[in-house]
């Protein structure tokens, strides 16, 4: 693929994630090829369908998370990035909600797409709270699929106006509550 394909792809991408985010998988695919500075014709070329464009997006999505795991481990310290990784998981979230009529249909027609999405995010996750138990930041009997299961209850949460920052106040409070008691924690007794 060409530089500036590659570069209009991600583009769309991008732009794809953000409306759909915003406004569900039922945007204009014209906005979106106009938001991304592209024609209809480059959209379609690059995605033949809207679900194979809400597909590209999805594993895009789960990809960027993953990869954020490891950046953040490096960057940040332990909690920290478990934090900012965790506030990440929300704009994937709302993303995901956005196409969730969509993705429904792929689910049901067994597309692979399922097959280690799931497993690759607790994974990522799993790593940063071992890295931040063992780092004494945050509380030593945290099991990690309590933390995913925390998390992914947003994901139910009634679909208001304020559901994102609400969302996000709460990965803040699960933040403290992993935080409080670790013997080198900001809630260290």
């Amino acid at each position: 693929m060409r530089a500036d394909a590659r570069r209009n792809r991600e583009k769309l991408l991008a732009i794809a994630a953000a409306a759909f985010a915003e406004h569900g998988v039922n945007t204009s695919l014209e906005e979106i090829a106009r938001r991304a500075g592209v024609g209809i014709g480059t959209l379609y070329r690059h995605f033949p369908t809207r679900e194979h464009l809400v597909e590209t997006v999805y594993r895009r999505e789960v990809d960027l998370l993953c990869h954020a795991s490891e950046d953040l481990a490096r960057r940040l310290p332990p909690d920290e990035a478990l934090a900012e990784w965790m506030q990440q998981l929300v704009g994937y979230t709302a993303t995901k909600r956005g196409m969730s009529d969509s993705l429904r249909i792929l689910f049901d027609a067994n597309s692979e797409i399922f097959a280690d999405s799931p497993s690759r995010i607790a994974r990522a996750l799993e790593t940063l709270v071992a890295a931040a138990v063992a780092a004494g930041t945050i509380r030593k009997d945290v099991a990690p699929s309590d933390v995913l299961q925390a998390l992914f209850g947003i994901y139910s949460a009634p679909a208001t106006p304020d559901w994102e920052p609400r969302s996000r106040r709460i990965v803040s409070l699960i933040m403290d509550g992993l935080r409080w008691g670790a013997p080198k924690g900001r809630g260290a007794q």
